[in-house]
């Protein structure tokens, strides 16, 4: 009897040094740190250079890094026309897919000896879509919105100008700090299932853009990413606070899933969910959303009594996200522009030492047979 590990649970594929759960403290570390220190004392540019260079940047380098990352941030004319051709009937996550794809065939170096593997063109690669996702989000949210375009601001940091360029405001601090949050909670997740998409691609010696385009297509799943999405579908679907109990026992009935509580990795709870909440509880109080609070407590309490499952992190990121603004279908694409640092370290890793990544099956279908001849 073959030893089958369905979804490869609990299959050790490969090492790696970027990041990992600490079964200890239920932690999750970047490059040995834990996160919620990184979400307390970093900018998300900061988390960038460690996951990508392994230590976080000095002065020098920090400024170096912000001063090239705010350079790429303007939206391409190419990209933006591809954009204005895609239907707006078409989930934000199709149009993020589809920009990532067109951005390589922009990249010459591709066609260079060894153009696809050299670590300083991957690292430029990795920097040129970090500048660029922000404006590709923002400026899809704002076409379907009826709104125009609004250039970046170099004298801006990452999230205050991603917000910019998103509602054409300056964030308040409560806004832009939650959101610096998010970036860097979402960034990491060791060998989840996009990360490993984007992996599988590379091990096959394919181009970074076509791993990270693979990467998107993964995430969209609402057992992944698009789980921040279905929370706000639930919030909705609830209305208040008084009818969450009410409504959980109907789905638990019905034998829903219920979006937003559980994680494979974590059996403790969600270490990052106390952070997300810390700042969720600012922008509450920030909006006067006091409803939305009670709305996000009830569920959770509800949901904690009954099937004693606690929330992950896309529990708390969706009523946040909310709260800032942005429209539900927007939420997965905030998760790629976050996790792209993420997948890209992660691709730069798998070259270092690559395997192609090629699994086994068990066969269970008709034995050898032969094809019947013509009538």
């Amino acid at each position: 009897m073959t030893d089958m590990h369905k979804g490869l649970a609990g299959v050790v594929v490969d090492t790696t040094a970027i990041s990992k759960v600490n079964p200890e403290t239920n932690s999750l570390l970047y490059r040995g740190y834990p996160v919620q220190e990184l979400a307390e004392h970093c900018s998300f540019e900061e988390v960038a250079h460690l996951l990508w260079h392994g230590e976080l940047p000095g002065p020098d380098e920090l400024a170096e890094f912000e001063k090239l990352e705010r350079s790429l941030r303007p939206l391409d004319s190419r990209t933006r026309e591809l954009i204005d051709a895609l239907p707006t009937t078409a989930h934000p996550m199709d149009v993020v897919r589809t920009a990532v794809s067109q951005l390589g065939t922009f990249d010459d170096t591709l066609l260079q000896p060894d153009g696809l593997t050299d670590r300083t063109l991957n690292e430029g690669r990795a920097m040129y879509l970090f500048a660029q996702l922000p404006a590709i989000v923002a400026y899809d949210q704002r076409r379907r919105r009826g709104e125009d375009l609004i250039e970046p601001r170099a004298d801006l940091g990452y999230s205050a100008n991603f917000l910019w360029m998103t509602f054409g405001s300056e964030p308040a601090p409560a806004v832009e700090q939650a959101f610096n949050v998010s970036m860097i909670l979402y960034a990491e997740h060791s060998f989840n299932a996009s990360t490993f998409t984007a992996r599988v691609i590379t091990s096959t010696l394919s181009d970074l853009y076509s791993a990270v385009t693979g990467a998107v297509g993964a995430l969209k799943g609402p057992l992944h990413g698009g789980a921040n999405e279905a929370v706000m579908a639930v919030f909705e679907e609830i209305g208040d606070a008084e009818k969450a109990d009410e409504w959980l026992e109907a789905a638990l009935a019905e034998k829903r899933k219920i979006m937003g509580f559980g994680h494979r990795v974590y059996k403790n709870g969600d270490s990052r969910v106390p952070t997300m909440k810390a700042v969720l509880d600012d922008l509450v109080e920030h909006s006067g959303r006091q409803d939305m609070g009670d709305l996000y407590a009830a569920l959770e309490q509800a949901m904690t009594s009954r099937k004693n499952i606690l929330p992950n992190l896309d529990y708390p990121a969706g009523p946040a996200y909310h709260l800032m603004g942005f429209d539900t279908p927007t939420f997965t694409p905030l998760f790629v522009a976050s996790r792209v640092t993420g997948w890209t370290a992660h691709i730069m890793e798998q070259l270092e030492a690559n395997s192609l990544i090629r699994p086994l099956s068990e066969y269970v279908g008709p034995e050898q047979r032969e094809v019947p001849p013509a009538s």
